[in-house]
């Protein structure tokens, strides 16, 4: 087990490297300013050293000559040394926070939104939307904010420990072996650490998602925690995800928190023994006071990079954390394209031939389903709930795949065309209106944003919707939004039925679209629902039976079975299954 979770963490490893391939040349501008800016650092202690050793042994001679020219000369120098130190630091700072960080961010974001439109319907199904927000954002970012410091770090601090240490070694073997001899102690306890708080940012982040979905819930549902009076349980449930994100928040903090002031401790305690050992030399040995200052600045140079990659190390871990949330919504199967496809506008006619279907295997729904409707037919589709009315649905615009069978359209299997294809040829009204945040022009020609002004106007006309748009604000141009309080129910349902007469395609689905409006607003609706379903395929799913008693074939399923089949008439006579549907609303 530990061993097939090491190798997943090192796949993910591999992962994010070759999701930095586009941004390599940036990187490696980077690196290379990395690489100037530590020689810059490695070189100023070594001039700083003969500075020092300028006036000691100034100061011992009988001071007959200047010593201003060697000083200003010196200072000189390393003024200009640690200017370029500055200025290498301070372009590669820009760089990764301007260009990598925000390049490979927003890449990587919409590399997530492009696999979520190809992405099948069942996964946004079944996943919170709170988690995904969460995967998309959160993950995502730490990503980006954390990437160029482990490059940074890594690279910069590696490179500078070998070159400091062969600079230390060309001074004074002695003294640089007490510096580099608690590297290893160092470097092994900060890998150490970084192992061991890595479960708990997997722990933490995926915390983070749930609590995500909590609020995302909370507010969406809003009116109905107030109505039931949920408010305690709802606070409830969100102080209990608080407290478990609470612990393991403090335990990931703590263990990668903890690296540094132990690395920096066993740094400052090696830097005591230099000292201690270099005053000896310099006072027993005759070692010179410019080799001893040298190598204590030195010292104190190799302690930061040894903190500096402990950190990232520690930051290691929440990148490897977040990237596996990230990676695993990545590689989720997409749905599979057909190579086939559809004429521009379809006839119409939809063949349902001995269709199997059910969203879980143990979960049988519908079984050998058959149905043949010609074009220009309204077909309804009536039963209890879960009798699979809105499965069908699904099956016709191929949000799902069937498990056997097969739906022709114009006598061509729809598996073997593309889902865009598929969907091209349907319109549809929904019982959950969706607006989005725009004009009202904008959310009419939602499904073809080319449409004029004109034409606008001219739909809207025929689904009755354009007298009370005239009485807004700013009638066509008047701001609306999915959550807008200034339009009522049947007048959302109404701009929907707008939209679908404009992208005039030759099938139409109705999904319980006037079971939320009164009935003066559902007479409406029905005669603009009539002017769309002129000359379409139409399929009517209604818990309200008196909206479907017209339709040409009403579908009668229970259990995922068609059970009766025939007109209004017809299924009244018969006095089954949908007489009793009927009786059942509209009883005295």
């Amino acid at each position: 087990m530990a061993q097939k979770k090491r190798k997943m963490i090192d796949d993910t490893v591999r992962r994010i490297v070759r999701e930095t391939k586009p941004i390599a040349p940036w990187l490696c501008l980077g690196m290379l300013l990395d690489v100037l800016s530590v020689v810059a650092a490695v070189i100023a202690p070594e001039l700083l050293g003969k500075l020092v050793q300028v006036l000691y042994d100034y100061g011992l001679s009988d001071r007959t000559g200047s010593i201003r020219p060697a000083l200003v000369e010196g200072l000189m120098w390393l003024l200009l040394v640690y200017a370029a130190y500055g200025l290498f630091s301070f372009l590669n700072s820009q760089l990764m926070n301007r260009t990598v960080s925000r390049h490979f961010t927003c890449d990587l974001r919409i590399k997530i939104s492009d696999k979520l439109q190809r992405l099948p319907v069942k996964y946004v199904d079944q996943t919170p939307v709170g988690d995904i927000l969460n995967r998309l954002g959160d993950d995502v970012g730490n990503m980006g904010g954390y990437l160029h410091q482990i490059f940074d770090v890594l690279v910069k601090g590696f490179f500078q420990l070998l070159l400091i240490a062969a600079a230390m070694f060309l001074e004074s073997p002695l003294l640089a072996c007490f510096v580099v001899l608690a590297a290893p102690v160092s470097l092994w306890l900060s890998s150490r650490m970084a192992a061991a708080c890595g479960k708990y940012y997997d722990t933490r982040f995926a915390q983070e998602g749930e609590l995500a979905e909590l609020v995302e819930e909370s507010f969406t549902n809003f009116p109905t925690t107030k109505a039931y009076n949920l408010e305690e349980f709802t606070q409830e449930h969100h102080e209990e995800l608080n407290r478990k994100l609470r612990d393991s928040t403090a335990k990931s903090n703590f263990t990668g928190g903890i690296v540094q002031p132990l690395i920096a401790f066993s740094n400052s305690v090696a830097y005591i023994l230099i000292n201690l050992v270099g005053g000896w030399l310099m006072v027993r040995r005759g070692l010179s006071v410019g080799t001893v200052v040298t190598i204590v600045l030195y010292a104190r140079q190799f302690a930061s990079p040894l903190e500096q990659i402990a950190n990232g190390l520690a930051n290691l871990s929440q990148i490897k954390a977040c990237a596996a949330r990230v990676f695993q919504l990545l590689d989720i199967p997409e749905e599979a394209p057909g190579a086939g496809s559809l004429p521009h506008k379809a006839q119409g006619e939809v063949e349902f031939r001995h269709v199997d279907f059910s969203y879980k295997p143990e979960e049988p729904l519908i079984r050998d389903l058959n149905l043949n409707v010609m074009p220009g037919q309204k077909i309804a589709i009536v039963g209890p709930t879960g009798a699979g009315k809105t499965t069908i649905v699904n099956l016709l615009m191929r949000f799902y795949d069937l498990n056997a069978g097969a739906v022709l359209l114009d006598g061509q299997d729809m598996n073997a065309v593309s889902r865009k294809n598929v969907r091209e040829q349907f319109g549809m009204v929904l019982q959950d209106t969706w607006l989005f945040r725009g004009t009202i022009a904008e959310n009419v020609a939602y499904g073809v944003p080319d449409a004029t002004r004109e034409q606008i106007e001219a739909v809207c006309r025929k689904a009755r919707c354009d007298r009370f748009i005239r009485t807004m604000p700013k009638g066509y141009d008047t701001v609306i939004g999915e959550d807008t309080v200034n339009l009522s129910g049947g007048q959302r349902q109404l701009l929907t039925i707008a939209r679908a007469l404009l992208v005039d395609r030759p099938l139409l689905i109705l999904d319980e679209a006037t079971s939320n409006v009164d009935t003066r607003t559902e007479i409406l609706i029905q005669k603009a629902m009539d002017t769309l379903m002129e000359g379409r395929t139409c399929f009517i799913i209604a818990h309200r039976l008196s909206t479907i008693v017209d339709a040409d074939a009403i579908l009668v399923l229970d259990h995922g079975r068609i059970v009766e089949q025939g007109t209004h008439r017809e299924l009244l006579d018969k006095q089954g299954f949908y007489y009793k549907l009927y009786t059942s609303q509209y009883a005295v």
